[in-house]
């Protein structure tokens, strides 16, 4: 047994399924948790994939060890000040968002200083789809969780949470806050925005309705993460907005000179372009998780 009460705020893929994997491998005695929607918490109570279900946060972390704050990362804050007075002073909190230094900056702010017993985590797994009801226990097996330590942190409380993800399944690794930033600006936050945006575009193109029907596999493949939420998609490029601005800027500019490329009839380049894109990605897939 890992951790004796577990405390969940925010009952959705990521909260759910972590409470799904930690009760399958014995981790947990009790799990307890609260969502601001109604109908999370009543499929949460419904699934039983937590113990109790509460209506305030106040009344979830009440006795818990560990705490995770599974919210949009806009909220991550507002949700730590809700539970800080119930919580017990020997807590761990730890989160689960996909930016690192938007989050320990608010904390920061909220606290007067870095806490020692906050962990900041974000696992690299997840699905288009949202909300308690899709939580799987094994979502996070064999990927990573990537955790960023800060300069007041408690290894105690780091090494807690490790052990928790590593419960979960999950392959966990430690990194500089701003260097995860950047990397999943690359790697996740652009790629988001391209798929709205180009889902978006060809929304609006006259005789779309003859677009969607005849897509084929590419589109779907490519169109995918676009069913993601958009509420926590508008809340992580917000967050990350310099790391993604400065990537889309480059991308952009890449975008005009293959404009140019076709424009000009240099299709030798165009193709070379296609040809390292295809190497790149055959060379690197092995450690895309």
């Amino acid at each position: 047994m890992i951790v004796q009460r577990l405390a969940v705020i925010g009952l959705g893929l990521i909260g759910g399924s972590l409470a799904r994997a930690l009760r399958s491998a014995g981790a947990v005695a009790h799990i307890s948790g609260y969502d601001p929607d109604p109908s999370r918490r009543d499929d949460a109570q419904r699934l039983c994939v937590i113990d109790r279900v509460c209506d305030t946060p106040a009344a979830a972390v009440r006795d818990a060890d560990l705490v995770v704050l599974a919210v949009p990362v806009l909220h991550t804050v507002e949700a730590l000040v809700d539970c800080l007075p119930a919580c017990k002073l020997e807590v761990v909190v730890t989160d689960v968002g996909s930016t690192k230094s938007s989050v320990l900056g608010d904390v920061a702010r909220a606290c007067g200083e870095l806490p020692p017993w906050f962990v900041a985590g974000h696992p690299i797994a997840g699905t288009e789809k949202s909300g308690i009801a899709h939580s799987q226990a094994d979502l996070f097996r064999r990927h990573r969780v990537i955790l960023t330590p800060h300069e007041h942190q408690d290894r105690a409380a780091l090494a807690l949470v490790t052990r928790v993800w590593q419960a979960a399944g999950a392959r966990v690794v430690e990194m500089d806050a701003r260097r995860h930033d950047a990397i999943f600006a690359a790697t996740s936050h652009l790629p988001h925005v391209l798929a709205y945006s180009f889902v978006d575009m060809l929304a609006r193109l006259e005789g779309s309705d003859e677009i969607f029907p005849n897509a084929g596999g590419g589109f779907r493949d490519f169109s995918r993460i676009a069913s993601s939420s958009p509420e926590m998609w508008h809340d992580i490029v917000r967050a990350n907005a310099a790391s993604v601005g400065e990537l889309l800027d480059r991308q952009i500019g890449e975008l005009q000179q293959i404009r140019a490329m076709m424009h000009e009839a240099r299709w030798d380049e165009l193709k070379a372009l296609f040809e390292r894109a295809r190497s790149a990605r055959e060379r690197y897939l092995a450690q895309i998780e």
